[in-house]
């Protein structure tokens, strides 16, 4: 049987909603009235940031505004924030810019990968801590750490700790022609640890510890910090490797020097969890060598696309004429060490 018609009018038309006349646009909002942060902790999608100075400092928890997409928000960035930024219990703020950045520490998974990551940002030192036993150092990863310190424009400084278990002099004499200071430290033995001249090297500066596991970073960073209370761990007896203790980057103020209780600057530093690569995808040959000033005036003589490690090298011939000095040629062997670690070679 056949169902009966309906009728039809014209209320019964369903009308599409025009769309609007005006275009799509890619500007943002200036968001002028965005307060100034800096981002000290970064946890699952929640930024904390250091807000204020003096008696109005406040730490103020954060998100990511929707408009900066993908944009890498990492420890040590300055960032605008709206929103609640009173840093009241349960307050979320958003971050929606990330001022130019002074310096960017990167690397990449493996030598391979071309993805670069960044690790922190706006730092001038990066400090590459080492164990002299219990584990035992590793050369080619503190090599690979300074490339990528002078590819970032950073000061690097190497921190040797454990020298109450075995001696500093070998190490120290494979990085003399690098010239880059170093400080041997003992966290064990509280007459002579090296602590104080470490604090020295820190002061006034923003910097970034870098190292393999169980090597006493975190250890490191509870006595220049006592209310850090960063976690530590022990090195496993059977791989001789540490265990990862800090999970994440944190940025820390140290306390203020001997004789500025007034509030002088301590300098900051940003402890880093454990690391057991350093890929260097990302760095060109030319900027580690640029990093060498007595070698720079040689690289004009190089051929285009020289590695720097080959018979046509303009630097053989510098070096040979005593234009870098009576410590030139172990300047080179160096800056090759380097650019061996770069490319993934042994340098042993």
């Amino acid at each position: 049987m056949a169902r009966p018609g309906r009728r039809w009018d014209e209320s019964d038309v369903r009308v599409r909603p025009g769309r609007g006349s005006r275009p799509r646009t890619k500007d943002r909002p200036a968001h002028a009235d965005a307060v100034l942060g800096l981002v000290t902790a970064v946890d699952r999608g929640r930024w904390t940031c250091l807000v204020g100075t003096g008696t109005d400092e406040r730490v103020v928890v954060a998100m990511r505004a929707r408009e900066l997409g993908r944009t890498p928000i990492v420890v040590g960035d300055r960032v605008g924030l709206v929103g609640d930024v009173t840093g009241a219990d349960g307050s979320l703020a958003r971050i929606v810019r990330v001022e130019e950045r002074s310096s960017v520490l990167r690397r990449t998974a493996d030598d391979t990968d071309p993805v670069e990551r960044v690790i922190v940002a706006n730092v001038d030192q990066l400090v590459v801590v080492t164990a002299l036993a219990d584990p035992e150092p590793r050369p080619r990863l503190i090599d690979r750490c300074l490339v990528a310190a002078y590819d970032a424009g950073m000061d690097p400084l190497l921190v040797l700790t454990k020298a109450d278990l075995a001696p500093a002099e070998s190490l120290l004499a494979d990085y003399e022609p690098l010239q880059v200071p170093a400080v041997v430290t003992s966290v064990h033995d509280e007459r002579d640890d090296g602590l104080g001249a470490l604090r020295d090297r820190l002061a006034g500066r923003t910097s970034v510890l870098v190292g393999h596991s169980g090597v006493g970073k975190s250890t490191l960073v509870n006595r220049l910090v006592p209310d850090a209370d960063r976690a530590t761990g022990r090195v496993n007896d059977v791989t001789g490797r540490g265990r990862h203790t800090s999970t994440s980057a944190v940025a820390l103020r140290l306390p203020p020097a001997d004789g500025h209780e007034d509030g002088g600057d301590g300098g900051w530093i940003i402890d880093t969890p454990g690391i057991r690569s350093f890929g260097l995808a990302h760095v060109d040959p030319d900027q580690i060598a640029a990093s060498f000033p007595d070698l720079a005036g040689g690289l004009e003589d190089c051929p285009r696309g020289c590695t720097h490690d080959e018979e046509e090298c303009g630097l053989d011939p510098w070096v040979a004429d005593g234009h870098a000095g009576p410590a030139g040629r172990a300047r080179l062997d160096s800056l090759r060490r380097l650019l061996r670690a770069r490319s993934g070679e042994s340098t042993d």
